[in-house]
């Protein structure tokens, strides 16, 4: 019986963690030389928060409780790769981030991944019985390195997207927690050099 409670335990333990999983990926223009990049700072709105989950959802009101945290845990990490936030004149690069929070479902249903004809000569699954439906709100953080200049002629020379699940009842503790991960996740993965 103990033996069956440990493992009950592990076994919520890796689902708790595996929700809480964060995707990074990153990409740079491969034209572009990172070597010259020493310098950084937010670009002159810093961040747009956009809301597609129910009507009611507020972006405004969102922006105001992560913006600060969002600056905070990206120049921090961006410190520790070395690179200064710049106080006068041009930056190399000017940062801006998109914060998406969506919904996002899957389902299967009994029978789908049989071939048209099983050849074990059962009659094919009556389809449209939905064995499996998941729904979840989805959150993102997209960083992105622009060249300095006009607003619209500027040049993305890097991208970063960090992706995870996100619970309504998670406290705000988790959720700073969940954001400075994927600051730290998106800054390591900006480079400092060209690619050979």
């Amino acid at each position: 019986m103990k033996r069956m409670l440990v493992a009950a335990a592990c076994l919520c333990l890796v689902v708790a963690v595996e929700a809480a999983k964060i995707k990074v990926k990153a990409e740079p223009d491969p034209g572009f030389d990172f070597a010259t990049v020493r310098t950084w700072a937010w670009d002159a709105d810093a961040g747009d928060v956009i809301m597609a989950r129910t009507q009611d959802d507020d972006p405004a009101a969102l922006k105001a409780r992560i913006d600060p945290l969002i600056r905070k845990f990206v120049g921090a990490a961006m410190t520790k790769k070395g690179l200064a936030l710049a106080t006068g004149g041009t930056p190399d690069v000017q940062l801006h981030y998109y914060v998406l929070v969506t919904v996002n479902q899957s389902g299967q249903y009994m029978g789908q991944f049989l071939p048209a004809v099983p050849y074990w000569g059962l009659p094919a699954f009556s389809a449209g019985a939905t064995t499996s439906l998941s729904v979840v709100t989805r959150g993102s953080l997209v960083l992105d390195a622009l060249l300095p200049g006009k607003p619209g002629d500027r040049l993305v020379v890097w991208r970063g997207i960090a992706e995870s699940t996100i619970k309504d009842d998670d406290s705000m503790k988790t959720r700073e927690a969940r954001l400075r991960d994927a600051a730290d996740g998106l800054v390591l993965r900006f480079p400092l050099k060209k690619k050979q």
